[in-house]
């Protein structure tokens, strides 16, 4: 997944979206930003939550006392 920021001549401030390798979008900010370095912050900040979500829980391993 990537995150990248955009703007449009329609409405000029910065928004970030979330990407997969396909190119598909997976997410766009609903909220507008003043600068390209805030509106990447935030995108990268919500990815970090994508990533954590997706990360597999650690396998437990039962405890076993050695003798």
């Amino acid at each position: 997944m990537n995150v990248f920021a955009f703007s449009t001549p329609r409405i000029p401030d910065w928004r970030w979206r979330i990407v997969d390798a396909a190119g598909a979008i997976l997410e766009e900010s609903s909220v507008t930003f003043d600068t390209i370095a805030e509106a990447m912050v935030a995108g990268r900040e919500r990815l970090q939550r994508h990533l954590d979500r997706e990360r597999p829980a650690p396998a437990r391993v039962p405890w076993r006392r050695r003798r």
